[in-house]
């Protein structure tokens, strides 16, 4: 026990010193943090922002914008889909959502929290003694809402608890619009939105969060096989983005935990500083959500296979991947402390972020020496100007250079120029039209030509 607790201990206290950079850099903030805070929501600062956008670049680009060749040599095309977060509330009755997408709740007497009922706190009642917890009821995730100008029955809405659903009652306009056949996808990135009872671990477990989504369309009897293509092609993406193999698993669903209509459902997990998390699940879901819609409506018919003349219901292939858990998992994993000398005869200890180059919110950062040498900022502004156009850069000319690398570290930038005097060759003619170009993971700093900038960057990020 005394183990488990200074386990927990250096995890928390990772987290606060993790979550404090966050603030700091501009990566997260708390949301409506002047008015005290509204639990299990976050707004994403500059750098957060950036890196969330990297992180759904990445995934369109891999899955959406690329073509694909899947088990068997079959090549496969996924496209896009941008559907609306409040939908005809009978999309959520016919998919099973308003009667049976909840978790067990109870609440304690004495203090008066809330916990998920699988998920009771070891620790005890903040009041004193142990809590007194109530019996177990069901406690329905969606936020409800109302269309309209009148609240009644008849204008009940929901935000979606998932982007799944879209896909489903959109699948036959995509199908009929894209000129595809199956095997294929539709791929959304979209918020959703789940009234969890205790949100916690900072932003993994929220009430508002961004999901990646595809819905693989496939002929039935190669679920296992498309199932296990996807859980091997996910993993190659996580490692492709920064996070290392060795965090990353896979954990398989018991036959007595899938949901009725699934096959089989495995999560990629990752390990995190409070254990080991879910990212995403893979899920083979059936045919159940398109024979549900079908029923319900009369609008989805069988898919026609001009090549086999087969008539059937495609089965999907569910890979479900959130993005703030994904950047969350990149800030950890990210996050290094270290002992380096002060310049002074002393040490300090630096912190920094050891993101991905291809993911890190800024690629380079561009400084001039001195901010009131005119002919040192001109030469800055141009060799800014000239990578901003193929890379994320940042301009920084406040305070010396040693503390600029530092602010640079937390924001995980990889590469820094410094424009000094001898770009300009005042003090060596042979260093005329270069500039000093320093890395972030070994501070070596380096003279490099300014016209070899922008082919020394690419090479550099290829390499990873």
């Amino acid at each position: 026990m005394d183990s488990d607790n200074r386990q927990t201990g250096r995890a928390a206290n990772l987290m606060d010193k993790l979550s404090a950079l966050c603030k700091r850099r501009g990566f997260i903030f708390q949301s409506s943090e002047i008015y005290g805070g509204l639990n299990g929501f976050w707004d994403y600062g500059p750098a957060g922002a950036q890196l969330k956008q990297n992180i759904r670049n990445a995934w369109w680009r891999e899955y959406v914008r690329n073509g694909h060749t899947g088990p068997e040599n079959q090549k496969y095309d996924i496209v896009g889909l941008d559907a609306a977060i409040i939908m005809h509330p009978s999309i959520w009755k016919t998919s099973g959502h308003t009667e049976s997408f909840s978790d067990p709740m109870v609440d304690c007497r004495k203090c008066k929290q809330r916990f998920r009922a699988d998920q009771l706190p070891s620790a005890g009642c903040p009041v004193g003694g142990n809590h007194d917890f109530t019996e177990a009821r069901e406690f329905n995730l969606m936020f409800r809402t109302s269309v309209g100008p009148v609240e009644n029955d008849t204008s009940i809405a929901y935000l979606r608890p998932e982007t799944a659903q879209a896909i489903f009652v959109q699948y036959q306009n995509v199908l009929t619009v894209s000129r595809t056949k199956i095997p294929f996808g539709i791929a959304q990135i979209g918020k959703a939105f789940r009234n969890e009872i205790n949100p916690r671990n900072y932003t993994f477990r929220s009430r508002e969060f961004e999901m990646m989504e595809i819905e693989f369309f496939i002929h039935p009897g190669t679920g296992e096989m498309w199932h296990k293509y996807w859980l091997d092609n996910r993993l190659k993406w996580y490692e492709s983005i920064g996070l290392p193999r060795e965090k990353l698993f896979i954990e398989w669903h018991a036959s007595e935990d899938l949901a009725h209509y699934a096959s089989a459902c495995a999560d990629v997990t990752f390990q995190f500083p409070f254990g080991v998390q879910e990212l995403e699940g893979i899920a083979n879901r059936g045919d159940f959500d398109l024979t549900q819609h079908a029923r319900a409506t009369g609008k989805i018919p069988p898919y026609f296979d001009p090549e086999t003349k087969e008539r059937f219901m495609p089965h999907v292939i569910e890979p479900s991947a959130g993005v703030d858990r994904i950047a969350l998992a990149l800030l950890t994993n990210a996050y290094h402390e270290e002992t380096v000398s002060d310049g002074k005869g002393g040490e300090e200890i630096r912190y920094v972020m050891r993101f991905h180059p291809g993911i890190a919110p800024v690629t380079v950062a561009v400084f001039p020496l001195l901010r009131n040498r005119p002919e040192l900022v001109a030469r800055a502004e141009a060799i800014f100007e000239m990578l901003r156009s193929d890379y994320l850069v940042q301009w920084d000319d406040r305070g010396n250079i040693g503390k600029r690398y530092r602010y640079q570290d937390e924001l995980g930038t990889p590469w820094c120029i410094t424009v000094d005097f001898e770009t300009l060759g005042q003090e060596d003619a042979k260093l005329k039209d270069t500039v000093t170009l320093r890395d972030r993971d070994t501070m070596i700093q380096e003279r490099v030509r300014i016209e070899d900038l922008t082919a020394i960057i690419r090479d550099r990020l290829s390499a990873f």
